[in-house]
């Protein structure tokens, strides 16, 4: 077993300060006469007493006492609302922390842009060097720039470098930026905001790709679907959610919920593994993609596809830290009897399926029925037929992706088994292209897919294989949320 992971301060019961101010989501839908409220992730259903119809009249929510604090943080974390952005906080109060390693050409353009950037031409700024073939190189961009610089001798990982780095600044808050990223103009106002609530550890920007000259097919399918990017929409981050972690490619903490920092025995996922550890402590992570920091995409074939795998390998050495948080596969045990009727039965087995999903239909009914009014049978319905579509793109992912080496077995099973396979790498490679058909062709961004797909799920074997565990590939079901407000 590994080491204890660092540990983090529990997090303060501090309540949303009055001032505060969210948002209900855009995708967040209102029901049966505001009486109800569903969106979030994963999907809930929250139902409003009358006290809180009236303070959601609309859907910005300000904070002035106890109760606005409580609806505001619950919309908060269940991802129903958002932080609405004030006035924000100034920048006096952070140290940006760059570890390095053998990148001058990208520290010294990071710190240009640092210099440029009036939001950040003053804050102190640490580089740590993990132990570079040239230290006088990287000294000496990092004077020039007038920012302190740290040393290991020898390389002690990512991990080390930060939290050195960490131990150094004396700031409320610490902004992570790694050596090949170029933070847009004003990114780091944004994040500094989110540090009004006291619950808040940690904060991500959302992570593009920095322009390039060379527009090779790599480098416009990272442009639509890096592993950095978690999209254009602001989410709390925690397991089994849409964003489930955020990359330590640049990241804004607050310095004292962070404790020990990154656990320095990973070489890889240690953001993921902080996340997590902050998240099982009662701190918020949030993801805000109104800050940009651009970062400078692997687009040389051979180098991409082993930092895909590479990224694979970590599923199992978080698996023995953090359980069934790092499943690939969540799904309800009703939703994976339903498909496995439809895929294997034929059409009695499916027929069968549409019985599990309509006497899961009617169970959820009856669990959202109100007393006094009929039961919300067409809602539950959608619900129903949005969980089953949901669980069918889980299992293609799977199949195409965490367990393609299993899915490959299939292929002597018989024609039937080939062509369903086959039909459901199309459908995933469609799917995820149709959001970005104006910056890509289908061709290359599938065959793209397939082979991030195809390295990400070797790393993912190969890290389970060095673990000697199995845990990393096995499913879950889904984490209960409690029964509906």
């Amino acid at each position: 077993m590994p080491a204890a992971s660092p540990a983090v301060p529990p997090c303060p019961l501090d309540r949303l300060p009055d001032g505060t101010a969210v948002r209900l989501d855009p995708r967040t839908r209102r029901r049966d006469g505001d009486t109800v409220l569903l969106g979030g992730s994963p999907l809930r259903l929250l139902r409003l007493s009358p006290r809180a119809r009236a303070l959601l009249a609309t859907d910005r929510l300000v904070v002035t006492d106890a109760a606005t604090a409580g609806l505001a943080a619950r919309l908060l974390d269940g991802g129903l609302a958002h932080p609405d952005p004030g006035p924000r906080a100034g920048t006096d109060d952070v140290t940006v922390v760059v570890p390095v390693r053998d990148r001058t050409a990208g520290l010294a353009r990071l710190l240009a842009a640092l210099r440029a950037d009036p939001g950040t031409a003053g804050v102190p700024v640490v580089v740590v060097d993990d132990g570079s073939a040239d230290p006088a190189a990287v000294a000496a961009v990092a004077a020039a720039a007038g920012a302190r610089v740290l040393r290991h001798p020898s390389s002690r990982g990512p991990a080390a470098a930060r939290n050195a780095g960490l131990r150094a600044a004396d700031t409320a808050a610490v902004a992570f930026l790694d050596s090949d990223c170029v933070p847009a103009p004003g990114w780091l106002t944004p994040l500094l905001g989110h540090l009004a609530d006291p619950r808040l550890a940690l904060v991500a920007p959302r992570i593009t790709g920095l322009p390039t000259a060379r527009a090779g097919r790599l480098t416009r399918y990272e442009g639509v679907a890096s592993a950095l990017d978690m999209g254009p929409h602001p989410a709390p981050v925690a397991p089994h959610t849409a964003v489930a972690y955020v990359p330590s490619a640049a990241l804004v903490a607050r310095r004292t919920a962070l404790g020990g920092g990154f656990d320095e025995q990973l070489r890889v996922a240690e953001d993921v593994d902080l996340v997590w550890r902050l998240a099982a402590a009662g701190w918020r992570v949030r993801y805000e993609p109104a800050a940009v920091v651009a970062h400078e995409h692997r687009t040389e074939p051979a180098d991409w596809l082993r930092r895909r795998a590479f990224y694979g390998t970590g599923a199992a050495l978080l698996a023995r830290r953090h359980g069934d948080a790092v499943a690939p596969l969540v799904l309800a045990p009703w939703a994976a009897a339903a498909w496995a009727l439809a895929l294997l039965g034929g059409r009695t087995g499916a027929g069968v399926a549409g019985g599990v999903a309509a006497v899961s239909s009617v169970r959820l009914a009856r669990r959202l029925a109100v007393p006094g009014r009929p039961a919300p049978v067409a809602l539950t319905a959608a619900l129903t037929a949005r969980g089953l579509l949901t669980s069918g793109r889980t299992l293609g992912r799977a199949a195409t992706r965490h367990h393609w080496p299993l899915a490959v077995l299939l292929l002597g099973a018989g024609p039937r088994a080939r062509r369903l396979l086959l039909a459901t790498a199309v459908v995933d490679a469609v799917a995820a292209w149709v959001p970005h058909h104006r910056a890509i062709g289908l061709l290359p961004f599938a065959a793209a897919r397939r082979l991030d797909d195809l390295a990400y799920g070797a790393g993912l074997w190969l890290g389970a294989w060095r673990a000697r565990s199995v845990r990393a590939l096995l499913p879950a079901r889904p984490r209960t949320t409690g029964r509906p407000g």
